[in-house]
């Protein structure tokens, strides 16, 4: 569904179901939320940590989820830890998920297992994530084997790890006033990496919601 608001200046569009961004999607966790905290791990690849456009847009998100119930909520800054670059060797997916790199991302990953919600929040670089949010996403490959296997018509790495309670949220914006080709590639990647239990939110135009003289027309909609 398109739909189509006045803004200062120019129209403002955002590609969606006819909700937003706080309401949209939260009744999708709604069932695991009743009766315990969630953990919600935030992965905010933006390099710009608290203040960029879309990391304001996901804190809304987390609001609306707060609504439903308390929320146990973790934001990572992955412009901040160490995590150095993941080099091909494949050393992790033969000794049951060790990494030759001693960094950061040891505990990241314990984190990542230990979490109900795992929200990937970045803006649209290129088409696709910003490299720190890349570089962790490459580091995750100790939670798979060598060993593949077909599902459907593809196929896919069998995990080492037991993360099949895990359910991934891609929230991503952009400056460009539309969602058609921009958000495809990145749209894409998720969905190969995280085939089940993901959710995609794309806002374009997203520096509008982190603008005070557009407040008017945003926040009523956060």
């Amino acid at each position: 569904m398109w739909f189509h608001l006045p803004s200062y200046g120019q129209g403002y569009s955002l590609e969606g179901d006819g909700r937003y961004p706080h309401r949209a999607h939260y009744e999708t966790y709604k069932g695991r939320m009743e009766g315990h905290a969630m953990k919600i791990l935030v992965l905010n690849g933006s390099p710009k940590r608290d203040k960029s456009d879309t990391m304001h847009i996901t804190r809304a998100f987390l609001d609306g989820m707060k609504e439903a119930a308390p929320q146990d909520i973790h934001i990572i800054h992955t412009i901040d830890p160490h995590i150095d670059y993941c080099t091909g060797c494949f050393s992790c997916m033969r000794n049951g998920g060790t990494c030759i790199h001693n960094d950061d991302m040891k505990a990241i990953l314990e984190e990542i297992l230990d979490s109900d919600l795992l929200i990937w929040s970045f803006p649209l670089y290129c088409y696709g994530m910003p490299a720190p949010l890349k570089a962790l996403l490459d580091r995750t490959l100790p939670l798979s084997s060598m060993a593949m296997q077909k599902v459907g018509d593809r196929y896919e790495h069998v995990g080492q790890a037991d993360f099949s309670h895990l359910k991934y949220l891609m929230i991503c914006g952009c400056g460009f006033p539309n969602s058609r080709h921009n958000f495809e590639p990145a749209e894409a990647q998720f969905k190969l990496c995280f085939p089940g239990g993901h959710t995609i939110i794309t806002v374009p135009e997203s520096p509008m919601f982190n603008a005070p003289e557009a407040a008017v027309v945003t926040v009523p909609r956060l």
